[in-house]
């Protein structure tokens, strides 16, 4: 399984990426192959605000459902559309075209929490 370097990940299988002080986010590799085909999405809106530890948005893959729970607390600033339409692309690319949202931290310290790649990959390696 691929977990870049340059990422940031949760428990929660989110990875993170800052970019221009907008935080970018996604489903981690180890999610995606989890739930199996994707197929659909809910997610917030722009403007939208979530809190941190909160579900923001549902995914369902062909294995189950699952929640998907903010990394930290902030405002939408852009969905990812195209992944709204075509949920495959999370299988296909979960690190680049299958991002989810752009959001602005409402406090950056909120990413201290959030675990390198070789941490997230020693934390899937060891659940139950």
């Amino acid at each position: 399984m691929d977990f870049p370097e340059e990422l940031k990940y949760s428990r929660e299988h989110v990875w993170v990426r800052i970019e221009n002080g907008t935080a970018v986010i996604g489903i981690t590799d180890f999610a995606q192959n989890e739930l199996g085909i994707i197929l659909a999405l809910e997610l917030p809106d722009e403007g939208d605000d979530v809190e941190q530890d909160d579900s923001f948005g549902s995914i369902e893959g062909r294995k189950t459902v699952a929640e998907l729970y903010a990394p930290f607390s902030g405002t939408i600033e852009s969905v990812n559309a195209e992944v709204l339409d075509n949920p495959g692309l999370l299988n296909d690319d979960p690190y680049d075209g299958g991002w989810l949202l752009e959001v602005t931290l409402d406090d950056p310290d909120e990413l201290k929490g959030l675990m390198t790649a070789d941490d997230y990959a020693e934390y899937v390696e060891n659940r139950d």
